[in-house]
């Protein structure tokens, strides 16, 4: 399903101030991830103006803006408000021309500044409207933050996922989504997970009902998205299968054309799975380090042939 940023939520998030504009301009509608710096149509050269991105304007924008009479400036500065143009934005807290604020307040688009480089702010507007804008893919599951790694536990329904996610919050990690989690691409090899709005911060414990983790544990008891890098799927225990004992059967698991890492883990009386989930991420965690416990031992294994092949 495909996500829309409104202005109003780019100003939040950056804590941008707004130097023009009013409610009904801040619900403007963002549309593109692409930003504009617009050096050429300042000069007059609109052939190929992307009116429908955001217009960034920085000090060398604003400098030669600057040098340009007011009534050349006001035209060229009208001609870049459409209908569909999200906001203009200015950095390092320079003062908008007023001719700007004039050209904005006609078409009723929000003028803003921010305080920060014009390099930083452009790389903190893409990050948050790529993500944003970026097309969701739900999938059943729960995210927790586990020793800092978003461990998606999966399963078949009523395995108890919910529960070993209640187990790893209490022992200290971190809830993202229960049940449900949106996931999309934040680059090609990288899948990020969060909570849809209705279900944020909130588990479902059957027998219970619905709990809310945060008013349960704290605020740091909950995170509000993780990259996905680890899936553990747990699938109940079977005495006529065969499970992987050494750690060797690594498989894989595609997700919004994003593969992740999978372990499949046995569920039956007796185990803790929320302890063997936090050794499965940290030896994940080891493995991406380098350090691999099943070499090692294929290795001692090796070495032990030798020396008995030897005798």
């Amino acid at each position: 399903m495909a996500e829309t940023v409104k202005v109003k939520e780019l100003v939040e998030k950056l804590s941008l101030e707004v130097v023009t504009g009013d409610e009904e301009s801040l619900e403007r509608v963002i549309t593109t991830g692409d930003i504009s710096r617009p050096g050429l149509e300042l000069t007059g050269y609109f052939n190929y103006y992307s009116h429908d991105r955001l217009q960034l304007f920085g000090n060398k924008e604003i400098t030669f803006a600057e040098r340009m009479i007011p009534e050349e400036r006001l035209m060229v500065l009208r001609r870049m408000c459409s209908d569909d143009t999200p906001a203009f934005i200015i950095s390092r807290g320079l003062t908008p021309p007023k001719e700007m604020i004039q050209a904005a307040s006609e078409r009723n688009i929000p003028v803003l500044s921010s305080p920060i480089s014009t390099s930083r702010l452009l790389g903190e507007i893409s990050s948050f409207l790529n993500g944003g804008l970026a097309p969701r893919t739900s999938v059943h599951g729960v995210l927790v933050d586990v020793y800092g790694l978003g461990v998606l536990i999966q399963g078949d329904s009523g395995i108890g996922k919910s529960e070993t996610a209640l187990e790893l919050v209490k022992r200290g990690h971190r809830l993202i989504a229960d049940d449900r989690v949106d996931v999309y691409q934040q680059d090609e090899l990288t899948l990020v997970g969060e909570p849809p709005r209705i279900l944020q911060h909130l588990i479902e414990i059957r027998g219970i009902g619905i709990i809310d983790v945060m008013n349960l544990f704290g605020a740091s008891a909950v995170r509000g998205s993780m990259p996905v890098q680890l899936v553990v799927y747990l699938e109940n225990w079977s005495k006529d299968k065969k499970y992987d004992r050494l750690g060797s059967g690594n498989t894989e698991v595609e997700i919004a054309e994003v593969k992740v890492p999978q372990v499949k883990i046995p569920v039956k009386t007796g185990r803790n799975v929320a302890i063997i989930i936090e050794v499965a991420a940290m030896n994940f965690r080891a493995r991406t380090m380098g350090y691999d416990a099943t070499k090692t031992f294929e290795n001692r294994l090796t070495q032990l042939i030798e020396e008995n092949s030897g005798q």
